[in-house]
């Protein structure tokens, strides 16, 4: 089985990403330049709070778990 990844570069919001043991929904996200010239995506989680990866990232992608369907 494959896990299915991708690229920091091709986040969008409402992109599901495994990260840091839990799943996180992008926000929004922005290119910024590292000190040495490197692209980076910042991502703004829904959730709060944002991160920094390098363009050419792998992240994990997938659909969170939906709540428990309630009678």
């Amino acid at each position: 089985m494959t896990t299915p990844t991708k690229m920091a570069a091709l986040l969008g919001p409402g992109d599901h990403i495994g990260y840091e043991g839990q799943w996180r929904t992008v926000k929004t996200t922005k290119t910024d330049i590292g000190a040495m010239g490197g692209l980076f995506v910042v991502v703004a989680w829904e959730e709060g709070g944002t991160d920094r990866f390098r363009a050419g990232d792998e992240l994990l992608v997938g659909t969170p778990e939906q709540p428990p369907a309630t009678a």
